[in-house]
């Protein structure tokens, strides 16, 4: 496959407000920080890594990066590691 020809493995990443550090429950859903989804890792990394650094002062601050290409196409994922 080209550069151009890369398949996409969609990534998304968003962050926001957790009510308690012990907890994976945001404070404001309407709130949440949407930053976009990327075609690879690597690029939602390089996405991710600039927000945390951004609210490294916010402790109840977090971003994540969820791999969409995992719950689009579940059975790829079994697929390659056989």
């Amino acid at each position: 496959m080209a550069d151009g020809d890369k398949k996409q493995l969609l990534h998304l990443v968003f962050g926001g407000e957790l009510k308690s550090l012990e907890s994976m429950d945001f404070r404001d859903l309407d709130a949440l920080d949407i930053v976009g989804i990327f075609p690879d890792y690597a690029s939602a990394h390089q996405a991710w890594k600039s927000k945390a650094q951004m609210t490294v002062d916010n402790a109840h601050m977090r971003y994540f990066i969820v791999h969409m290409h995992r719950m689009l196409n579940p059975d790829e994922d079994s697929k390659s590691a056989s």
